[in-house]
C-alpha cells in the first residue's frame, strides 16, 4: 500500500509554503494544510462511500468497513450539497439558477427537472454545450416538466427545499468530478450527476434525448480533451 505523506514531508511543506520562518507564520500554514488534509481525506473515503452505494451495499455494510456505527456512517456520508469552495463560477450560477427555475415555474421544491434547467445557464458552460448537442433547449425541457409538474398558481417567495433525489444528485457530483481526475466542480460533472437517480425527471429527460449516462460521460472527456484548461 502507498503510504501516506510522511511527518517530515509535511513539515518540509509547511516550511516551503510559510511566508516567512517565523513560527506563528509557519503555525498557520501548517493549519491550513491540515484542513486541506482532512478535507482530502473525508472527500477520498466518501467518493468511495459512494461507489459501494452505487454497486448496491448497504449502510450497515459500509459501517462495518469503516468501522463506525450505521448511523454515524450515513449521517457522516449521506451528504447532500457538496462543499461549494469547489464548485467554479459557471457551476455555481448554474446551481443557484436551479432555485431560479423552480421558483418561476411555482414549485414549491427543488427538483433534479430543476437542476437541469439551471444547467442551461450559463449559456457558454460546458453543460449547456453538451444539452444543445443533443437537442435539448430550455424551453423543450420546461415543457417536458411542466407536462408532469404542472406550474404552481402561487408564487414561490422563499427558497423552496430540494428533494432527496435532488440532494443525491448534489451530493454525488463529487464523486463524479474525483472519477474523471477532476478536483473542482464544473457544470458537467452536475450533469453526471443527474444519471446517479435515473428515476429522476432530469435523468429521463436527458437519456430520452440520447444523453444517458455513458454517452454523456464520454462527451464530457471529448469536450474537456479538446480544450485543457477551459473547466477553470
Amino acid at each position: 500500500m502507498t503510504p501516506a505523506p510522511a511527518l517530515p514531508d509535511l513539515v518540509a511543506t509547511v516550511e516551503a509554503d510559510a511566508a516567512t520562518a517565523e513560527p506563528l507564520a509557519q503555525l498557520m500554514t501548517a493549519t491550513t494544510t491540515a484542513a486541506d488534509l482532512t478535507r482530502s481525506g473525508d472527500d477520498l473515503i466518501g467518493h468511495f462511500v459512494d461507489r459501494c452505494r452505487q454497486a448496491g451495499h448497504s449502510w450497515a455494510e459500509i459501517s462495518d468497513a469503516l468501522g463506525v456505527s450505521r448511523q454515524a456512517a450515513h449521517k457522516r456520508f449521506s451528504r447532500g450539497e457538496p462543499p461549494m469552495e469547489r464548485f467554479t463560477l459557471r457551476a455555481k450560477e448554474a446551481y443557484r439558477a436551479a432555485t431560479t427555475e423552480a421558483q418561476a415555474l411555482g414549485h414549491p421544491f427543488v427538483g433534479t427537472e430543476h437542476i437541469l434547467l439551471g444547467l442551461f445557464t450559463p449559456s457558454t458552460s460546458i453543460a449547456a454545450h453538451l444539452l444543445e448537442g443533443a437537442g435539448l433547449t430550455h424551453d423543450a425541457v420546461v415543457d417536458h416538466v411542466v407536462a408532469q409538474a404542472p406550474r404552481g398558481t402561487a408564487a414561490v417567495d422563499t427558497a423552496p427545499p430540494y428533494t432527496p433525489r435532488a440532494l443525491s444528485v448534489l451530493g454525488a457530483v463529487l464523486s463524479s468530478a474525483l472519477s474523471l481526475g477532476h478536483d473542482y466542480i464544473g457544470t458537467e460533472h452536475l450533469l453526471l450527476g443527474l444519471h446517479r437517480e435515473p428515476e429522476g425527471v432530469g435523468a429521463q429527460i436527458l437519456v430520452a434525448a440520447g444523453l444517458d449516462a455513458e454517452t454523456a460521460r464520454a462527451q464530457v472527456v471529448a469536450v474537456l480533451s479538446g480544450f485543457p484548461g477551459q473547466q477553470a
